[in-house]
């Protein structure tokens, strides 16, 4: 967002002589000196509300009413105050910045993500400001930190795998630095979470390929260490196992959400003896890999294979066939992760345990009865 600065005050060239504010164009509030622009404690008294008040109107927090909101508003408009991000920074020792930290090999993950906090910052006072951290290396911690204390964050917004870190939400507290975690399962006060329910998700697809007439179904998982591939390989094989079909480990392999281990994971799905009639590659990438696969081995999409995938980002829909996957509301987990921080006040109670979108599977064309 580009900060904006406050208007230069017009000055009257005979200040000796009596000027009307509609001759020069700018009207003064009562008891400002010429040449002073309005300040948010000036609105605040001519609205005669807090000056919490007029910045929860300025941020457009849902918790102002809309009587008091107009007034307020109407105050705004006719004084032209306009806010100074950089000097309510200095005031609040705190910039008006948000961070967004991911360590995470999906970009488009990222991306959405990225779209969703934007989406809640525009038209506020707030800037995003992206921060990508190597979880591998030991001080990347104290990398975060000095970030976040180098720009004077007003909160971070985590992504997995490291929003599962508590060793790294400890230093975000000690930094005085508010913080939402995006995970898979409750890890932290509901304010400070946004949760998708991917165990229910995977099910879906499970019980989807099941109903088709597949039996014998290959699974490609994330990367070890990260909690969302966790929670999906345990939803889909709790739903597998109680359609009472076998899901036995020859039909699981690693993955690392990347096309390259998807192409890797396909190759030895497809070597079994017999092949698995179905393969569900837990993102999307990972499916693009095993479309290669497939064609490489002369096998027809969805003919003699049935493919799923997860996140449902613009590649699903460009593949030939179109993919049927699972749709992740990445952009609106980001867009509520930043309104949690821009407006904290709203974001207690227990329904902040699990996002208002759930994902849902979206049917396209590479999934059909296996062949007889």
């Amino acid at each position: 967002m580009t900060r904006i600065r406050k208007k230069a005050a017009v000055k009257s060239s005979a200040p000796k002589v009596p000027v009307s504010a509609k001759a020069v164009g700018v009207i003064k509030p009562m008891g400002i000196k010429p040449g002073r622009n309005a300040t948010i404690n000036d609105i605040a008294r001519l609205a005669s509300v807090s000056k919490k008040t007029v910045s929860r109107v300025i941020n457009q927090s849902p918790l102002v009413q809309e009587a008091t909101r107009a007034r307020i508003q109407a105050v705004i408009d006719k004084f032209g105050y306009v806010p100074d991000p950089q000097a309510r920074g200095l005031a609040f020792r705190k910039s008006f910045l948000i961070g967004l930290v991911y360590d995470n090999p999906n970009a488009q993950y990222v991306i959405n993500s990225m779209e969703g906090a934007l989406d809640a910052v525009r038209n506020s006072e707030y800037e995003l400001v992206v921060h990508p951290c190597d979880r591998k290396k030991p001080d990347y911690i104290a990398g975060v930190r000095r970030f976040v204390e180098r720009q004077k964050l007003r909160g971070v917004i985590l992504l997995p795998p490291i929003s599962e870190n508590d060793e790294l939400t400890r230093a975000l507290t000690a930094a005085e630095c508010a913080y939402v975690r995006i995970t898979y399962t409750q890890l932290d006060d509901p304010s400070r979470i946004v949760i998708s329910n991917d165990r229910l998700a995977v099910a879906e697809v499970a019980n989807y390929l099941i109903s088709l007439g597949h039996k014998r179904i290959g699974y490609i998982a994330g990367p070890p260490g990260f909690r969302s591939a966790i929670e999906r390989l345990a939803g889909f094989r709790e739903a597998v196992v109680a359609r009472g079909l076998p899901f036995g480990p020859e039909l699981i392999v690693e993955g690392g959400y990347t096309y390259e281990s998807g192409v890797a994971g396909g190759e030895k799905l497809l070597a079994l003896s017999p092949r698995p009639t179905a393969i569900f590659a837990s993102n999307d990438e990972m499916a693009a890999g095993v479309y290669r696969v497939a064609n490489r081995l002369g096998l027809s999409i969805p003919g003699d294979l049935s493919i799923v995938g997860f996140d449902d980002g613009a590649l699903a829909s460009r593949l030939l066939p179109s993919l049927t996957t699972i749709r992740l509301p990445i952009r609106e987990l980001g867009r509520i992760a930043a309104n949690k921080i821009l407006h904290p006040e709203a974001a207690g109670g227990t329904h902040a345990m699990v996002t208002p979108l759930e994902p849902h599977l979206v049917i396209r064309d590479s999934c059909q009865p296996p062949a007889r």
